[in-house]
């Protein structure tokens, strides 16, 4: 009784093995050669196994055999069924048992009652999928040993063992029931977990849509309000001069949403070549100087002087990238204060250090930092960031962020040592 018992166990271990595998296959399904494929491999491979570890009741040898094949036609269809039909008759022919091609033979009407019941598996509920499951599972096992034990004139084999032929039968159909229960509720969480991430999506969409809307709408309708203006007939020049410029930088603001709203769609590396970061630090020490000055804000910068640091990309837009986050660093000093450019060379990454002692984010809204239209300043679209982390994440860089409100934020940018021989476009 404890051999029975252990056998029991260790093929229901094999049996119940799926559940450990089936979530990674189900990830590929649709992908469906791949998916079959993978199926028959891994219901092979149990089959197989529970047909080399039998449980042997009062002279006869009961395995899984037929909750391996069931459970493997049903979630993979008719291919996978006929494979894993084939593997049992040719593993029995490999295992010296006698009378395969009766075998065989008594197996063709559960193969046929198989094949009439797959199309309408997918398509019922789960009690009734394991009420099927269960009804296969025993027919198969009814209609194979009773055809194969008559034609080989051992019937009453199986009438004499008729108790302990219904226990196994009875175990099966609870271990095939409880199968099928466990894959249908894999499959429903991961089918939720799909419609979840899909429905995420749209509404990130959604909410990028409506937010460039209200975006552009603004400057728009300021134009809209100035060129009505422009009707009145007391309106002098010198009003007409200044709501001219206004409504050419409102324009101008509404340009420049939509460019980065295309540069976040596509932020694509046009080019590649050698990038000197020394050389960076100097441009954007220069570029930034009247804007940093009109601001009351210093730059320092700082790198090492013995060694080049080199890094492979796109010049131009790494430039956008580094004058975004410089930008918002010195915005966030409204008081004035100090922007610190600083490389290091940490073994084989060179990494940028941008730091302010502004006004600093708290947790949450580091969070929010970098998605959609998201900014803590007030005009701000948050656009800007989105396409600086885009750009840094094309050029296999990466970029992390620490700040503490009152006391200011520190960009970490680290990137890859690489260097090529020339440009590449």
């Amino acid at each position: 009784m404890v051999t029975i018992f252990k056998d029991f166990i260790l093929n229901i271990f094999f049996i119940f093995s799926p559940l450990i595998f089936y979530p990674y296959i189900y990830k590929i399904k649709h992908r469906v050669f791949l998916y079959r494929f993978l199926l028959t491999i891994l219901f092979s491979v149990i089959l197989i196994i529970v047909m080399t570890l039998p449980i042997n009741v009062n002279g006869l040898t009961y395995d899984f055999r037929s909750i391996a094949v069931i459970v493997g036609s049903l979630y993979g269809g008719p291919v996978v069924s006929v494979v894993l039909f084939g593997v049992l008759i040719i593993y029995r022919f490999i295992l010296g048992n006698a009378n395969t091609f009766l075998y065989a033979i008594s197996l063709i009407p559960t193969i046929f009652i198989v094949f009439l019941t797959l199309k309408r598996f997918n398509s019922i509920k789960i009690y009734q999928k394991i009420i099927m499951a269960v009804v296969l599972c025993t027919l198969m096992k009814i209609l194979t040993f009773s055809l194969y034990l008559s034609f080989i004139g051992q019937l009453d084999l199986l009438i004499s063992s008729l108790r302990e032929t219904l226990q196994t039968y009875i175990v099966q159909g609870i271990i095939i029931g409880f199968c099928v229960y466990l894959l249908e509720k894999l499959n429903h969480y991961y089918y939720m977990e799909e419609e979840i991430y899909r429905s995420e999506k749209l509404k990130m969409v959604s909410e990028m849509a409506a937010s460039v809307a209200h975006e552009i709408r603004n400057p728009l309708t300021t134009v809209k309000g100035f060129i009505q203006l422009f009707a009145e007939d007391h309106l002098d020049k010198s009003k007409k001069e200044e709501f001219k410029q206004i409504c050419l930088e409102e324009l101008n603001r509404a340009d420049l949403i939509i460019s980065d709203y295309l540069s976040l769609a596509k932020p694509t590396i046009d080019v590649v070549e050698n990038i000197d970061l020394q050389e960076e630090v100097r441009y954007l020490s220069n570029v930034l100087f009247t804007y940093a000055s009109f601001n009351n804000i210093e730059i320092k910068t700082s790198s090492p002087d013995e060694s080049d640091m080199y890094i492979v990309g796109d010049r131009n837009k790494l430039r956008q990238a580094l004058i975004n986050l410089c930008k918002n660093g010195i915005e966030a000093m409204q008081e004035g204060g100090i922007l610190e450019i600083e490389l290091k060379k940490l073994g084989k990454t060179n990494t940028i250090y941008i730091r302010d002692n502004g006004q600093g984010m708290s947790p949450q809204q580091l969070k929010r930092l970098g998605t959609p239209f998201y900014s803590s300043k007030e005009k701000g679209t948050g656009l800007g960031t989105m396409v600086s982390y885009a750009i840094i994440k094309k050029m296999d860089g990466e970029i992390e962020i620490d700040s503490e409100v009152g006391k200011g934020t520190k960009y970490v940018l680290t990137f890859p040592e690489k260097e090529i021989v020339g440009p590449i476009n």
